[in-house]
């Protein structure tokens, strides 16, 4: 008799809950997770997704699919319209649902409707999460959906809060790949500096080049083109994607998630960093209180800014730029009491 293949030997399954599963993002993302492309193929998984009453049904029809995928790192999926019962245990909390923006709405007006979101899930993560828990914020605005959803969570440490700016700097390293005629893999130090926003900053001035790579350098260093055509086109990637397709991004979204918690569970490659939303300490001259995006690296879970590059006067100006949108947007949530 043929003796079958020792099973391979699998850890604890790893707790994530999903705010907003039955959107576009959460579509795109669910099927990503479940197969292992997050945690590995060694880590099984156990979804916890959260929606509005009115979706709870549209959520259970993504679960059916995902029981229909036979994904063996699958461990469960279960639905709630409760954040405490959505939020029960969950190593990682992703939080993609949020209340987009209307005709006719005030910035300040979409930053209190997120209130209202936000602000009850960061306390149900603070009562009812694993003590390891790590919250990456999708939603828009991410990065003071986070500083909302962050201040409602006093006994979370605040660096297991983040708000994801990886979208863009995948977005800009494609821009780069394009540009130079090097792969994706073969780029590293870019940084997005600053708001998840149209003033964000898209930084070119670290990044290097794999060895051996047949690379265009000089390309990068055409300041026109820089401020012309880089900058602007990867801020306002997500306006092109909504003219050309006719609905927002979601594949990138959801690829850029998956992205962010691989590098946070797992690490980021030696010598090599990404950009992350993170609470702001005065690094780098950024104003303290604020969600900015930095270069980042994950070690043993946490992650790190990395200190002292330098940035040219024009950079700093951008950043600055950008920096004072989130001030302005940390103002206008604290005049209503929110942090």
């Amino acid at each position: 008799m043929m003796q079958g293949a020792a099973p391979r030997q699998r850890r604890e399954p790893v707790t994530v809950t999903v705010t907003g599963a039955a959107g576009q993002i959460g579509y795109a993302l669910l099927p990503r997770i479940a197969s292992g492309a997050m945690f590995g193929p060694d880590t099984p998984v156990r979804l916890r997704l959260l929606e509005i009453p009115a979706a709870v049904r549209v959520a259970e029809g993504v679960v059916l699919e995902l029981e229909d995928c036979a994904f063996p790192l699958l461990a469960g999926a279960d639905v709630f319209d409760d954040a405490a019962q959505a939020f029960s245990g969950a190593n990682y909390a992703i939080l993609v649902g949020a209340r987009p923006r209307q005709a006719g709405m005030e910035r300040a007006d979409l930053l209190a409707a997120n209130a209202g979101i936000f602000a009850p899930q960061g306390e149900a993560i603070n009562e009812h999460a694993a003590q390891d828990v790590r919250v990456l914020v999708v939603g828009n605005p991410a990065n003071t959906n986070a500083l909302i959803a962050q201040a409602h969570a006093p006994d979370v440490p605040e660096r297991r809060f983040t708000a994801l700016t990886r979208l863009d700097h995948n977005r800009a390293l494609a821009q780069i790949a394009r540009r130079t005629g090097a792969g994706t893999d073969e780029i590293t130090g870019l940084t997005i500096w600053g708001n998840h926003s149209s003033t964000q900053f898209p930084d070119v001035s670290q990044v290097r080049f794999a060895a051996g790579v047949q690379a265009d350098i000089a390309a990068l260093q055409d300041r026109q083109w820089l401020e012309d055509e880089f900058i602007p086109r990867v801020a306002k990637r997500g306006t092109e994607i909504i003219d050309v397709r006719g609905a927002s991004s979601a594949a990138s979204a959801a690829g850029a998630v998956v992205d962010h918690i691989h590098d946070w569970a797992l690490g980021t490659p030696a010598g090599e960093w990404t950009s992350v939303g993170l609470l702001s300490h005065g690094e780098y001259g950024v104003p303290e209180g604020v969600f900015s995006s930095f270069p980042a690296i994950s070690r043993a879970g946490d992650w790190q800014i990395v200190p002292d590059l330098e940035l040219e006067d024009w950079a700093r100006a951008r950043i600055d730029a950008s920096t004072d949108e989130l001030v302005a947007e940390r103002d206008a949530v604290r005049a209503l009491g929110l942090v």
